[in-house]
């Protein structure tokens, strides 16, 4: 019976290759971002939603029954990670417009969002704070077919203590309003971890000192406890999840970094000992040094509160200056554009800024692609261009080795094998 049935797997196995959907794309390249080096001309096979390989080959050598994609001119690329996004957000709404916006709309906000993301390229997001968990039903969707958009790895409420960045401070006292993740002491940030864990949170992120956006804290005071830090991130590891931790303040950063999180971000104010800790612990830095262009240009139009603008034009330069040294020191270093706070599909301008700013332009690629799969312990499935795994490719005209801007005109987006995105005509 047993040998019967292994018999027939095996019959199924071979009729369900023999019938595989195949995808060849022919390219001018191909970067192993591993590496660093081109593969020259490139071709990819793809069959069903998996890479079965990439080679130096004829343009014309290919299975007789495979859809070809001829991509002159173009270079093609592991399909991106935005590490740090709020598809639920819109850079339109801040400051007390926000208040308007239901939990639902912000849900149908995040739809339009995540298809604009897809489009730039970014094929993976991490979703690091969202009301009333609208990112997961998001993210479900986007999984079950109904809309498009990125893989989303979503955190549901961000935590934070009473009055922090991640509460909600726009309102008085007489109105009683506490925002879902506030959470203080070690024993309550435990709870708040296991009832987002409950809700089916593939990420925890707590805010561990005050922030710009937020009225009434300190950009650079740290907010949690140390004690409640060990705690939160115990528990998360404890699940089996990563942690990331907002942190602009010194103090905040090497106490999150101490205890134990996975990544930080925003990495303000950085110091000679917070460096030295980071690259101890193995802990990532996810840094939005592109969005202070937007904050201070749109950003009172947007409904940005003068104290927040405030905020940022002392930020801005410092972050900046920070993004340096850590590059430098050769700290881990993932892409985080913050999208939300500025709009959704532009992330791809970041890149430019991380090059200006201290990075090579494999650096920066590798920030967007392998480094974040491998902070997400997804580095086995996604994150570079190799036989086995999954099919999120991207093309884009010219080479990003030598004009890293052309990552702001991606042509061509492949996600788990599907063609989501081609506007070469």
């Amino acid at each position: 019976m047993l040998k019967t049935t292994l018999i027939s797997a095996a019959v199924l196995m071979a009729c369900g290759n023999a019938f595989a959907d195949t995808l060849v794309l022919n390219a001018d390249a191909a970067l192993d971002v591993k590496s660093g080096k081109l593969i020259r001309p490139a071709t990819v096979v793809v069959e069903d939603n998996t890479i079965v390989s990439v080679s130096r080959t004829n343009r014309k050598a290919h299975p007789q029954d495979a859809t070809v994609i001829d991509l002159a001119g173009h270079t093609l690329l592991p399909g991106l990670f935005d590490m740090h996004v709020h598809l639920t957000g819109d850079a339109q709404v801040h400051g007390y417009k926000r208040l308007q916006r239901t939990a639902p709309r912000s849900a149908i906000t995040g739809v339009r969002n995540a298809k604009r993301t897809l489009a730039a390229g970014f094929t993976s997001v991490r979703n690091l704070g969202a009301p009333g968990y609208a990112d997961l039903a998001l993210r479900d969707a986007i999984y079950d077919g109904d809309v498009p958009g990125p893989r989303i790895f979503a955190s549901g409420p961000a935590l934070g203590i009473t009055g922090g960045h991640c509460d909600n401070n726009l309102f008085t006292h007489e109105h009683k309003v506490v925002a879902t993740g506030v959470a203080d002491g070690p024993w309550a940030v435990r709870q708040k971890v296991r009832e987002n864990i409950k809700y089916g949170v593939d990420v925890i992120k707590f805010c561990a000192t005050g922030g710009v956006l937020s009225k009434g804290t300190k950009v650079g005071a740290q907010q949690y406890s140390f004690e409640e830090m060990q705690a939160l991130v115990a528990e998360v590891h404890l699940r089996g999840l990563t942690v990331a931790a907002h942190a602009h303040g010194t103090d905040g950063i090497k106490s999150a970094v101490r205890a134990g999180v996975d990544s930080v971000e925003h990495v303000s104010f950085l110091d000679d000992e917070a460096i030295a800790l980071a690259k101890k612990h193995g802990t990532y830095f996810s840094m939005d040094i592109y969005n202070t262009e937007y904050i201070l240009s749109e950003g009172e139009k947007a409904g940005i509160l003068p104290e927040s603008l405030d905020k940022e034009r002392k930020v801005g330069g410092m972050q900046r200056a920070s993004f340096s040294k850590a590059v430098k020191a050769g700290v881990n270093m993932v892409f985080g554009s913050d999208g939300g706070v500025y709009p959704h599909g532009q992330n791809g301008k970041q890149f430019s800024r991380m090059v200006k700013f201290g990075m090579n332009e494999l650096q920066a690629l590798q920030a967007a692609t392998i480094n974040s799969a491998t902070l997400l312990k997804m580095q086995d499935t996604l994150g570079s261009l190799e036989p086995g795994k999954l099919a999120d490719i991207i093309a884009v005209p010219g080479n990003p080795l030598e004009d890293i801007q052309v990552m702001e005109s991606v042509t061509l987006v492949i996600k788990d094998g599907k063609v989501e995105v081609d506007t070469r005509q």
